[in-house]
Formats: structure tokens, C-alpha cells, sequence
């Protein structure tokens, strides 16, 4: 008889889930059983990944095109994911962008974009889901920051801050849900192969152009065996361990000149 998988019976969403670390992150949950719901902005994309999901690992997959950045757009989701008869069993809050740039000379309309869905969006999906999660007392919450959310990023100072909510939110869920069964973990990647480079504009910061890019399935099986123990932070890779550590170290002035001299144009 085949060994029952850990995630059968149960439903993950996984939001931003046409591309990058998203896929990774909604293939790790199907190998191990999960049937899905994935959420993207673009429908096409997201629809091939349903279909190609679903075929190798004998789940079901529902592909769900909304705009998460748009004020209401959880509810949305969650409103079409309730029409479908759907129980969500474990919400990946992956959807999220950067935009570099000294915060003057940057329009306001990207700054806005990413609270309303870094921070917004995530939040939104999470209180929706939560207090289902814990009367069930199983499923949880996997919240996808960054290395970024560990100090202030000057040159890209809210996706910094933005990433600083969902560290410190993941963090303070952990607890509260301690001793429930429902688990909670934040992923803290550093720079990772993903289209988010080349929306952020990070390839032309000193940063971008002298860091090591991890590829995104080693990323994403790091997030998914964290889910799984309950860890409550996991951060990728050696160098962005240490330099997190030396960061904490540091006086936090010296934090400032140093993110600030990374974050320039190279």
C-alpha cells in the first residue's frame, strides 16, 4: 500500500505563483500531496504551471488570475476561492515586488504598490484564512520577506521596510499560534534567480552586479522543509547568514553607509 502524503486531503494557495520562487514553493507542496490554488496577475502563465502541476503529481490545481496589489484584491481571491468550494489549508504569501531608487526621485506609485501588496495583500489573505486555521489546529501560514527585512535599506527604503513588516508580523504569528498545530514561517531569501531583479532594477546596484544568485528550487525546498518543522525564520545561504549576523554587530550608522553604498548604481 503507498504511504498516504503528508499534504493529501489538504488545500495550499500559493500567491504569485506564475513565476520564480512561487512555482518552486507550489511544486513542493504538490510532491507532497497538496492539492492547490494558485494566484497571479497573469493568467496565461499561471494556468501552464496549473496544468503541468496538476499532471505530474496527481493533484488538483485551480489557477486564479486577480491583482493582489488592488485595495481588496485578498477578499476578491478569497470571495472566488469560496465560490469554488475550496477550504484553504495553507496560505504562501509570495506575491511581492521592489523598486530601487533613492525614495525623492522615485514616483509615488510604486512606493504605494508595494505596501498595498507586500504588506497590505499579505496581511489581508492571512487575517482571512487565520482563525480557520486555528480552529482546525493544522495548516499555517508560510510568508515569503527577504534578507532586506533585517536592517533599513537606504536607496530602496520601502521594499526594505516592507519586508521588516512581514519578518516582524511572521515572527509575532509564530507565538501566537504556539501550541495550536497550525504552523507559521518566514522565508528570508537573498538574492535569488526571478523576474523580481528586473522589475526591482536591483541588476544595476553594486549589490546586484557582485552578489551570488541562488536558483530558485533550492530556495524554495529550504521554505517548504522549514513550513514543514515549524521553523520560524529560515534565511538562504551561508554568505547572507553571516552577513546578517555582521549587520547585528555593526553600529546601526555603519548599517546605513553600508545597505546605502550597495544600493547605488554600480
Amino acid at each position: 500500500m503507498a504511504k498516504k502524503k503528508r499534504g493529501a486531503g489538504q488545500t495550499a494557495l500559493v500567491t504569485g505563483a506564475s513565476a520564480g520562487i512561487g512555482i518552486d514553493l507550489a511544486e513542493c507542496f504538490a510532491k507532497d500531496g497538496y492539492d492547490l490554488v494558485l494566484a497571479a496577475r497573469t493568467a496565461p502563465a499561471l494556468e501552464e504551471v496549473a496544468q503541468r502541476l496538476a499532471s505530474t503529481y496527481g493533484v488538483k490545481a485551480t489557477a486564479i488570475a486577480v491583482d493582489l496589489g488592488a485595495i481588496g484584491g485578498g477578499a476578491k481571491l478569497a470571495a472566488e476561492i469560496a465560490a469554488r468550494g475550496i477550504t484553504i489549508d495553507v496560505l504562501v504569501n509570495n506575491a511581492g515586488f521592489g523598486h530601487a531608487g533613492a525614495f525623492a526621485a522615485e514616483p509615488a506609485e510604486p512606493q504605494l504598490g508595494m505596501i498595498d501588496l507586500n504588506v497590505r495583500a499579505l496581511t489581508e489573505l492571512t487575517h482571512i484564512y487565520w482563525k480557520d486555521m486555528l480552529a482546525r489546529g493544522r495548516g499555517g501560514v508560510l510568508n515569503v520577506a527577504s534578507t532586506a527585512a533585517f536592517q533599513p535599506g537606504p536607496m530602496m527604503a520601502v521594499y526594505y521596510a516592507s519586508k521588516a513588516f512581514v519578518l516582524s508580523f511572521s515572527e509575532a504569528l509564530w507565538e501566537e499560534a504556539r501550541g495550536t498545530g497550525v504552523k507559521v514561517s518566514c522565508l528570508c531569501p537573498g538574492p535569488t534567480a526571478s523576474k523580481f531583479r528586473e522589475r526591482a532594477g536591483t541588476g544595476r546596484t553594486r549589490l546586484g552586479k557582485s552578489s551570488k544568485v541562488m536558483a530558485s528550487a533550492p530556495v524554495a525546498r529550504m521554505a517548504y522543509t522549514a513550513f514543514r518543522n515549524n521553523t520560524r525564520v529560515v534565511v538562504t545561504g551561508a554568505t547572507n547568514k553571516a552577513t546578517i549576523a555582521a549587520a547585528r554587530m555593526l553600529p546601526r550608522g555603519q548599517v546605513l553607509k553600508i545597505v546605502r553604498g550597495m544600493m547605488e548604481p554600480a
